[in-house]
């Protein structure tokens, strides 16, 4: 008799502590919707429990909390035209994102290593977000000719200056330090702390909170190597369209702006061009929700209809080849509109 598979999320509670773990290690606990299920089950068993104080999530492995949804199974949908199935997925993801940032009850994440994509939407919207020394944060949708998601617009629309645009539009990796200045973490804590923060919060003698127990175990991180980069981010990244925002990087006397040119000009153009209209739009929406909804409407409009998206899965992940033939190729051959319709489109079925 073969033991039965372990779960994919490990849910217990001790001490006034429930602790959620994401528990794929092997895929860096990418997300897929049992999971999704599985957390929004045991959200709601704790909202009512008085056992239950705090809410801790972390992931299993060493590699990191979760490197972001399941995006073979994206590509399986897409390609086999079950729109309806894809619209579920997010649906229930984006449920649970904003679950997550509504929850009556203290919600800890530990955003430790990787944490991407499907993973920011975890740990972003969470009350308090710990960043540590090994953490890689980013929202890297444009890699795969999509756009990001998750609430990811959301936090990136308030991020400082023009670093929204930046980080949605090439998918750069943060590290503990960057997170915390771009407002996607709260505090930085050592991975060899991690267990006596885990500890503090599940055996705290005194009624002290949560926050009050991470700082005992929070350090000053060095400083964002973003900071230093924010006067070309913020020159290059306030122009109106992509062509022009690769225009400003050539233009830059610094090498990481010409870098991040020759990386545009390799993603697929219509994903650079509805994630710029995309990030902005949201600093003017009023909450994460209404970013949520923006944001299904514009996965949906890449899952039934455009290309870009089951080619960039199946270069990137599938074949790895890293060669996606995007449709169109170039920015010049884009249409003008193609961001407007992307954001005027409706899925049948509402998010809400």
């Amino acid at each position: 008799m073969t033991d039965a598979p372990e779960p994919t999320v490990l849910v217990r509670a001790s001490g006034g502590l429930g602790r959620l773990t994401l528990n794929r290690p092997r895929a860096i606990n990418a997300l897929d919707l049992g999971m999704i299920h599985q957390l929004h089950a045991a959200l709601d068993a704790w909202e009512h429990d008085t056992e239950v104080d705090v809410v801790l999530i972390d992931g299993a492995g060493e590699r990191g909390l979760c490197a972001g949804g399941d995006v073979r199974g994206l590509a399986e949908r897409v390609m086999s035209g079950r729109a309806d199935d894809s619209a579920q997925f997010f649906r229930d993801e984006y449920a649970l994102n904003a679950r997550i940032a509504e929850y009556p009850k203290t919600i800890v994440a530990l955003a430790d290593g990787i944490t991407m994509g499907g993973g920011i939407g975890v740990a972003g919207h969470a009350a308090i977000r710990i960043v540590t020394e090994r953490s890689q944060l980013a929202m890297p949708e444009t890699r795969i000719g999509f756009t990001p998601d998750v609430g990811g617009t959301w936090l990136l629309a308030h991020a400082p200056g023009r670093l929204g645009e930046y980080l949605g539009l090439t998918g750069a990796v943060m590290d503990g330090s960057d997170a915390i200045y771009a407002g996607f973490a709260d505090h930085f804590v050592p991975s060899e702390n991690l267990d006596g923060l885990r500890d503090a919060l599940e055996t705290r003698a005194d009624p002290s909170s949560p926050t009050e127990l991470v700082l005992l175990f929070d350090e000053t991180p060095p400083p964002s190597k973003l900071i230093r980069a924010r006067e070309w981010i913020d020159d290059a990244f306030a122009a109106d369209t992509v062509s022009e925002v690769i225009g400003r990087l050539r233009a830059r006397p610094e090498a990481e702006a010409s870098a991040t040119a020759d990386l545009l000009g390799e993603l697929s153009p219509t994903g650079l061009a509805v994630t710029l209209a995309s990030v902005r739009r949201s600093r003017d929406l009023p909450g994460l929700r209404d970013a949520l909804d923006q944001e299904y409407g514009l996965v949906m409009w890449f899952a039934t209809s455009q290309p870009d998206l089951a080619e960039g899965i199946r270069a990137q992940v599938i074949d790895k080849d890293r060669s996606p033939r995007w449709q169109p190729a170039t920015l010049a051959e884009l249409s003008p509109d193609a961001a407007a319709s992307a954001l005027a489109f409706r899925h049948d079925v509402p998010l809400w």
